[in-house]
């Protein structure tokens, strides 16, 4: 059984974990209410991960807590406390991006680029459920913010 660290690890490198890829019908539309509905459940469930780490962090920040007498071993605390609350700070974010991606599906405004309207594709939204650019306008801004530093 894994320790806790080396969940926060998996789910960071992932992003999320265990869902099942959306198996598409011959034929089949992009974007349909059962494709709106996978990729909620998804950032539903991408959601709930990320709120039950900071459920654990939370305690165990809590547990952990200690004067320690020793400047050394403070300071190392201290240390992975900052670190603990970075990270939950940019989970904080993420989880406000789940929440406005989980608002475009129920609005049916879900899977189109902001950019240029094209789809932005189901496997592509499988690996990024929140991305609102299409691959080639993701590139292209990259590009861009490469080349002016913004």
């Amino acid at each position: 059984m894994p320790d806790n660290k080396s969940e926060k690890k998996q789910v960071m490198r992932d992003g999320f974990s265990n869902f099942t890829p959306y198996v598409l019908k011959d034929g089949e539309e992009y974007m349909t209410a059962d494709q709106r509905q996978h990729f909620k459940n998804i950032l539903l469930s991408w959601k709930q991960e990320l709120m039950e780490e900071v459920d654990r962090t939370m305690h165990h920040m809590q547990e952990d807590a200690a004067n320690f007498a020793d400047p050394s071993d403070r300071a190392t605390q201290e240390e992975e406390f900052s670190l603990e609350l970075r990270t939950r700070d940019r989970e904080r974010k993420l989880i406000k991006k789940i929440d406005k991606t989980i608002d475009a599906i129920d609005k049916d405004d879900y899977g189109y680029c902001d950019s240029c309207g094209v789809d932005i594709g189901i496997r592509r939204l499988e690996a990024r459920p929140t991305a609102t650019l299409c691959i080639d306008c993701k590139t292209l801004a990259e590009i861009k913010e490469r080349q002016t530093g913004i």
